[in-house]
Order: structure tokens, then C-alpha cells, then sequence
């Protein structure tokens, strides 16, 4: 094994070697650190859509440059999570192969929010075209450095944790469940807590402007924290035990070629099943997730007094309305993380998240139907988060029975390669949900800079156009993606292989085990 700066004992792990417990792996690691640490992203995911078009106006001066940007940026996005599934794979660190990873992120993603909220001029239309080409040149650079490079670190060798943390299935089951509740987490308190404070965030163009500056080393402050945590309370037992047997025979054990990974997994139809599953549910998460805003503004937003309406009104009716959708709508997800992996034990992962998916389409055809009665629109949000729980949570343990069934079958683990693609689409799903959302605004005559963020924004934001297009959006996108999941999984049964699986893998180690003393 080559030596790294990250042999040195500084940068060990603070669990315990043999078993992964709920304390404090489970509970800082898992769920605190990861917390933190994805807080900014969630911010991003809620916020910077309505920051390009509330605030810069990027909507309407630039409508092309938007929606391009967020559509060409998924090359440079995928590009990016396939450079770092490569380093992942080839680092043979100490302190593991993604571990790492998270360390480097930090000083990408704080850059990425400088050049984001604190180096892009506010555009200033009376200048002319070169101080607002500016602008755009530096929305592009922030955009890609965020999302192409400084987050693909971070998320990348996040995901990996749960599937290189042990071998034991129950136990991983549980970081998963941990894992996937921090992004429940994160989300939720930007979600949540913040819509009830919209009109602050978004009550003139030119004072937002500056808010977001504050808002942005606030969350660079707290990812630092939470990214270091994880760092500290997570370990690769996989990791360890491959170098373990590697010491054993005396022989440096090469990293596997991405080719090579590729070639195991393009045969694999599980494989394909779990890839083809996260983009479906990203894409229909992110469309959700974009257009929530957008949604309980051109519905709820709008006072009865229409002679005082402003931009900052429809904010501050539409936020709270938002905010109190997210709070009811987390408590269902929240209950979930405590039945789905015990009840995934009993029925299993995949069948779980079949019965789950089409739960949630039950959920967003109630939504598309009656989204315009906010007490209809509560009860079907709530549908579509039960059935979407069980997704939210064992994913990625059941991505790591496929790792699993992978090695026992070929003798190679392809987590490189699964998760630089699973952190591409993770990603990138962002982008792409919200290049849709700006096309559709662009279409529908929205405006919230119009007259100043006066009444001329007011009713171009709850225009009966915007709310149609806002309500498909928000019920029915991820409606279609959970019915595609759920056609899916009807063929997803690689858990039956899981016992087997294992033993070949403990008699593998096993073998090395006895053949050490061979070597020396």
C-alpha cells in the first residue's frame, strides 16, 4: 500500500474497529455530522433556483443562459463524479478510499459559495451587456464549481461510507436508514424553518442580494463542522479488511480499473435496476423539492388585498404555507425511518420499495387532482412521503447487496464506479429538475422582479398559468418517475442471493486468513 498524508494517526477513525455501533458512529457519523454537513446542499437545492430568478432575474433577462447553464452543466457534472469515483477507487489510504474524500471537499465547496453569493455582481440591466456578462460568466463558474467539483467530493465518498462501512447486512441496514434520515434532516430545516421567513429573504431584489452573502458564511461555518464530524466518526471496515488480506500475502493488491468495474456491471441487471432507480427518484425529489416554492406562492400566495400586494407578500403567505406543507409532510418520513428498516428485515429491501412506490403514485394523483384545496393537497403530500420512505431510506443498503453479489460472483467490488454514477445522477438531477422549473416560469410569463417586486411581480406569480404548471410539477413529476420504480423492482430480487453471497465471502476470507503464515 502507498504511503498518504492521510496514513498519519491524526486522521483515524473514532469507532470501533470490529462492529459499527449506533454511538457514536451511528448517531454522529451517520446522522449529526452528515446533518450539518448537508445543510448548504439543501439550501442550494430549496433556494438557488428562486435566488437566480427572484433576486438576479436571471428568468427574464437572460432566460436562454438559465436554462442552458443548468443543462450543459450536467456534462461537466458527470465528468466531475466520474474523475472522483476514480480517485476514490485508486486511494488506498489508512483512513480508507472515501473517507478522505470528504476532507478535500471542504475548501472546494467554500470556494464554490464565495464565487456563488459573494463574487457575481448584481446584475445591473441600465450598465449595459459587459458588467451583466459578468454576471453570467460568474453564475456559470460558481454553478459548476459547486456542483461539478466541490459536492461530487463530498457526496461521492459520503454515499460510499454506508456500503464500505461493514459486511454485516442488519448493521448496514441501520447506517442507511441513519444516512438517508440526515438528508431527511437537513432538508427539513431548510424546509421547514426558513419559508416562514421568505419575505426577509426575499423582499427586495437588491437587499436579498446581501442577505444571501450572510446566509452563505453561515452555511459554509456549519458544513465545515458537520463534514469534519462525519470524517471522525465513520470508518471502512471493507476497506480495512481488503488491506488486512493484502498485508497478509505480502503482495500490493492494484486498484480496479474503472473498465473493469464497467465490465461486471454492464451484464448486471440489478445493477441496472438500482442506477435506472436513482434517477428516477432523484429527478421526481428534485422537481418536488424545486418547485415547492414556486407552488404554495402561486396558490396560497396571494392576499385578499390585492391593492397592497407585493412580491414580498406572496413570499410571506406562500413561505408559511410551504413551510407548514414541509412540517406536516416530515412527520410521516420522520415515523418512517423508525418501521422501514425493521420492516425491510421481515419483507425485505426491494419488495419494500415496490409496495412504498406505489403508494406515493396513489399520493400524487390525489395531488394533480385536488392540488388547488391546500387541505387535500396536505392529505395527498402525505400519501406520496409514506410511500416514498422506504426509498428515502435502504437504498442504498440494498445498492450495497448488489456491491455484494458483485463480488462474491467476479472477486472485485465496483463501488467506484456505482458511486461516481450514483453521485452524477444525485447531482445532476438538481440541475436538470430546475432547467425544466426555468423553462416552464419562462413560458408562463413569471416575473418576480417585474415593477420592482411590486403588484406587477405579485400577479405574474400567481398567475393562473404559473399554478397549473407548478402543480403538475410538484404532484405529478414524481408521480410518473415512483410508477417507473415501481414497474422496476417487480424484477429486483437480489436480496435471495444475500446468504449465499456472504458465505462466499467469509470463506474467501477465511482462505487468506490461513494462507498467512504461508507467506511470511
Amino acid at each position: 500500500m502507498r504511503s498518504s498524508i492521510f496514513d498519519n494517526s491524526i486522521f483515524r477513525a473514532r469507532v470501533d474497529k470490529e462492529k459499527a455501533k449506533i454511538f457514536p458512529e451511528g448517531g454522529l457519523g451517520y446522522l449529526v455530522g452528515p446533518v450539518l454537513a448537508l445543510i448548504s446542499n439543501s439550501f442550494i437545492a430549496a433556494y438557488l433556483q428562486k435566488y437566480y430568478t427572484d433576486v438576479l432575474g436571471l428568468n427574464k433577462w437572460a432566460p436562454f443562459f438559465l436554462v442552458l447553464l443548468q443543462l450543459v452543466s450536467v456534462i461537466f457534472i458527470v465528468a466531475g463524479n466520474i474523475i472522483v469515483g476514480k480517485i476514490m477507487n485508486r486511494l488506498n489510504s489508512k483512513a480508507g478510499r472515501a473517507r478522505p474524500l470528504l476532507l478535500i471537499s471542504i475548501p472546494l465547496i467554500i470556494l464554490a459559495f464565495f464565487v456563488m453569493f459573494f463574487f457575481t455582481p448584481f446584475p445591473d440591466l441600465a450598465a449595459g451587456e459587459k458588467k451583466n456578462f459578468v454576471t453570467l460568466l460568474m453564475v456559470a463558474l460558481g454553478y459548476n464549481l459547486y456542483f461539478a467539483v466541490g459536492y461530487p467530493f463530498y457526496y461521492t465518498s459520503h454515499s460510499a461510507l454506508v456500503g464500505l462501512s461493514t459486511r454485516d447486512s442488519k448493521a448496514r441496514g441501520l447506517l442507511a436508514t441513519l444516512s438517508n434520515a440526515a438528508v431527511l434532516g437537513s432538508m427539513g430545516a431548510c424546509t421547514m424553518a426558513l419559508p416562514f421567513f421568505l419575505d426577509k429573504l426575499f423582499n427586495q431584489p437588491t437587499k436579498a442580494y446581501e442577505v444571501f452573502k450572510w446566509v452563505a458564511l453561515v452555511l459554509v461555518i456549519i458544513t465545515l463542522i458537520g463534514t469534519i464530524l462525519e470524517f471522525i466518526f465513520t470508518r471502512e471496515r471493507v476497506t480495512e479488511e481488503q488491506q488486512e488480506r493484502e498485508g497478509q500475502q505480502k503482495v500490493e493488491v492494484k486498484a480496479v480499473k474503472t473498465s473493469e468495474q464497467w465490465k461486471v456491471c454492464r451484464k448486471d441487471k440489478f445493477w441496472w435496476i438500482m442506477i435506472a432507480f436513482f434517477l428516477l427518484y432523484q429527478l421526481g425529489g428534485m422537481l418536488k423539492n424545486c418547485s415547492q416554492l414556486y407552488y404554495c406562492n402561486s396558490l396560497w400566495g396571494l392576499s385578499k388585498d390585492i391593492a397592497k400586494q407585493t412580491a414580498e407578500g406572496v413570499n410571506a403567505l406562500g413561505g408559511a404555507k410551504s413551510g407548514t406543507l414541509a412540517i406536516v409532510g416530515a412527520i410521516p418520513t420522520a415515523l418512517g425511518m423508525l418501521v422501514v428498516w425493521p420492516l425491510s428485515n421481515k419483507i425485505g429491501k426491494g419488495r419494500l420499495i415496490l409496495f412504498g412506490a406505489l403508494l406515493a403514485v396513489v399520493g400524487g394523483v390525489l395531488g394533480i387532482i385536488a392540488g388547488n384545496n391546500y387541505a387535500l393537497a396536505i392529505v395527498a403530500f402525505i400519501i406520496k412521503a409514506l410511500g416514498g420512505a422506504p426509498a428515502m431510506y435502504i437504498s442504498l443498503a440494498l445498492l450495497a447487496d448488489v456491491s455484494d453479489h458483485q463480488e462474491a460472483k467476479h472477486k472485485i467490488r465496483c463501488d467506484g464506479l456505482s458511486m461516481s454514477i450514483y453521485g452524477a445522477i444525485m447531482v445532476s438531477m438538481t440541475g436538470i429538475a430546475n432547467a425544466i422549473i426555468s423553462g416552464v416560469l419562462s413560458a408562463t410569463g413569471y416575473d418576480a422582479t417585474a415593477g420592482d417586486g411590486g403588484i406587477a411581480a405579485a400577479l405574474s406569480m400567481t398567475s393562473k398559468s404559473v399554478q397549473g404548471a407548478m402543480t403538475w410539477i410538484f404532484f405529478g413529476g414524481e408521480a410518473i418517475c415512483f410508477a417507473a420504480i415501481a414497474i422496476m423492482f417487480i424484477f429486483m430480487n437480489v436480496e435471495k442471493h444475500s446468504k449465499e453471497d456472504h458465505d462466499i465471502l467469509e470463506s474467501r476470507k477465511a482462505e487468506a486468513s490461513a494462507e498467512a503464515p504461508q507467506a511470511e
